[in-house]
């Protein structure tokens, strides 16, 4: 009885001192309630509809992770999809211009690494708060995708483009197989690189890690990049994926990965966070939508139910931080 008693208080400890313990938790209680509502939620094609669901946040979640645990968040990264997408499109789609797929791919990334080294620029360089920043440069890459548009859609990129988003590898869609890779890519080295694990420092105490050594403006700069590079990668399998690049591609994508990577583990006041949470937390929030239609609810509701889970996230971090 004493041992099973000290198993128990040690399996509570870990739960309580590992964030990736808990929204784990959530998640299997959660799909397993679904499933025995209806057992067909957790067949192959709701686990494949999820998985191709949550693609794009779980790409921008490895970058906004980052983001957050040295003390920074980037709003744009939705319209910075949409922009990079539309940048290829229209390079591949233009008669003028015609340019090859591989060609504007590589552009649509550029396009998204500028955007995200120009956030990085003003808020480590100049000074300007990242709320500011981001959501100005949210607006900047909206409107810019619009003006690049005509605001109209374009589609038909050819099957080698589309690949990247609707091919198989044993019987698996690109989209998930590139996002899970990155995923495990990115927790790895947010937990085990010396260059990304200096982000903790930063996000601890930005002063201390500045006196320490770590070229703190630098780094900054690096994760807007990235995020915005991932976010550039993350819009343009979608573009694949449906074959369409569309004005409004991305809209609200920031507030959905923000609340993905909040609610596994990570702190607005930086200085923690993983991607495997921010990746559970992108599976939680996945699953809304099937469960919501299972359930037989209107769909409208899923907003509602990610805005709650976002305001019962931070003031579950808020209260953590005061126990502290």
């Amino acid at each position: 009885m004493g041992t099973t008693d000290s198993v128990l208080v040690r399996a509570w400890a870990a739960v309580k001192r590992v964030p990736e313990i808990r929204i784990l938790l959530v998640v299997i209680a959660f799909a397993l309630a679904m499933w025995a509502y209806d057992p067909r939620f957790l067949s192959p094609a709701t686990i494949n509809t999820i998985l191709l669901y949550l693609f794009g946040f779980a790409i921008m979640a490895c970058g906004m992770t980052m983001l957050l645990v040295s003390g920074g968040f980037d709003l744009s990264v939705g319209s910075v999809a949409a922009l990079s997408a539309m940048t290829a499109a229209m390079l591949m789609k233009h008669p003028a211009i015609l340019l090859a797929w591989p060609l504007a791919f590589l552009a649509g990334l550029a396009v998204g690494a500028a955007m995200g080294l120009i956030n990085g620029w003003i808020v480590a360089r100049v000074g300007i708060n990242p709320f500011i920043t981001t959501l100005g440069m949210m607006l900047l890459a909206r409107g810019l995708t619009h003006v690049v548009s005509g605001g109209m859609s374009r589609s038909d990129f050819g099957p080698q483009f589309c690949w990247l988003g609707q091919g198989r590898v044993a019987g698996v869609q690109m989209p998930i197989i590139i996002s899970l890779t990155l995923v495990v890519v990115a927790d790895v080295l947010l937990r085990k690189s010396r260059f990304f694990r200096q982000n903790y420092y930063i996000g601890g105490n930005e002063q201390a890690a500045w006196l320490s050594g770590i070229a703190v403006n630098r780094i900054k700069m690096f994760n807007y990049c990235l995020s915005g590079l991932l976010a550039a990668l993350a819009g343009l399998l979608f573009a694949a994926r449906l074959d369409s690049a569309a004005p409004n591609q991305g809209e609200g994508d920031e507030l959905k990965v923000i609340t993905a990577v909040i609610v596994g583990g990570a702190s607005l006041s930086g200085g923690k966070g993983t991607v495997f949470g921010a990746f559970l937390g992108c599976v939680l929030l996945a699953m809304i939508l099937p469960a919501i239609r299972t359930l037989h609810i209107e769909v409208h509701w899923e907003k509602a139910v990610v805005g709650s889970i976002l305001l019962l996230a931070v003031l579950l971090d808020r209260i953590g931080r005061k126990e502290k």
